[in-house]
């Protein structure tokens, strides 16, 4: 099927994958090896780390049975004498469910994809926030990922003052107050140590969510230099945050929940209008009508994840959930 890039809110949509045509392969032997690549994609995009391998073994036949449909795009033209094609796939949700319902995996839907995250590095017992920082440089400069968007604080005194006064407690830091601008986000302060000559360590104050995460990693230097070691450090440093990301974020299938809601019928607010946009929001498994009279609908909601998350998503479609004497309510506005 040709068209339009398919939905970027449809966490099973991949776009954009990247086929290199060479001699008379046909376009089927072509688009298979899309579903395969995008595949990996996806499950790289909403799986946490571990979770990946127990999809290894799955089968070309059984992936290829997971595909709605995929789009045909046009040639890619980046002046090479190589021909490529780019699809997007969009990959079924219920039979993603199944799949991972089967395999016993929650998946990962991040709604709020930036993070505000300071590196500060610390060298012969000295601290560099700022200046000299090789990974507050060049951090968006390695491993661009469209996954987590790594906003990096500019440079600020009271930033600097608070770094000082906490300079031999930085785990413990309240982020909050570091990050007094950013209130409400996900934030990160990342502390990278040169131990001795072999290795480095990596210590993270993460706070995703509202909730506080402490860990550290430590990376050896064997057959690097120091360009390479710092470019694989910063590798390391995303995909340690987006894996924490993941892990605050996830869905499990296996553990559906349920909203008993009342909707009073208006002029502004009819059933019709109100199920179709409760549709469109992936997390809703299914809607039933339980009672309804001539001025209100009485609905069970089948949803999956945090039910934070599913009040934010009913607020993107103009949706207001509401708890008042012990009966959830729904409106459009």
């Amino acid at each position: 099927k040709t068209g339009n890039v398919l939905s970027s809110n449809n966490i099973f949509d991949v776009n954009n994958i990247e086929i290199e045509k060479t001699g008379k392969i046909s376009y089927d032997v072509l688009a298979n090896q899309a579903i395969l690549k995008g595949f990996k994609q996806l499950i790289n995009k909403v799986l946490l780390k571990k979770d990946t391998k127990k999809l290894q073994d799955l089968q070309f036949a059984e992936i290829k049975e997971l595909v709605n449909y995929y789009q045909v795009l046009d040639s890619v033209d980046d002046k090479t004498t190589v021909e490529k094609i780019n699809f997007n796939i969009s990959f079924d949700k219920e039979k993603i469910h199944k799949l991972f319902y089967k395999t016993g995996i929650s998946y990962s839907k991040i709604t709020d994809k930036e993070l505000f995250i300071l590196p500060i590095l610390k060298k012969n017992n000295q601290i560099f926030i700022y200046n000299q920082n090789y990974f507050y440089s060049n951090l968006n400069e390695v491993d661009d990922t469209e996954l987590i968007e790594f906003i990096l604080p500019l440079e600020n005194i009271e930033i600097i003052k608070n770094i000082n006064l906490n300079i031999n407690n930085l785990l413990n830091l309240d982020l909050r107050n570091l990050f007094s601008e950013y209130s409400g986000k996900n934030l990160a302060l990342v502390l990278i140590e040169e131990k001795n000559s072999k290795e480095k360590n990596i210590f993270f104050n993460v706070e995703i969510l509202g909730k506080k995460i402490v860990k550290n990693i430590k990376l050896n230097k064997i057959n690097l230099n120091e360009e390479e070691l710092n470019k694989k450090i910063i590798n390391e440093i995303k995909q340690e945050l987006i894996n924490l990301i993941k892990s605050q974020n996830l869905i499990d299938v296996t553990i559906p929940s349920f909203l008993n809601v009342q909707f009073k019928i208006s002029k502004n607010n009819n059933l019709v209008e109100l199920t179709s946009k409760l549709n469109k929001i992936d997390l809703i498994e299914n809607i039933y009508i339980q009672e309804f009279n001539n001025e209100s609908v009485f609905l069970k909601i089948k949803y999956l994840g945090k039910l934070a998350k599913i009040i934010k998503q009913l607020e993107n479609k103009n949706i207001i959930l509401k708890l008042n004497n012990g009966q959830w309510s729904i409106k459009i506005i």
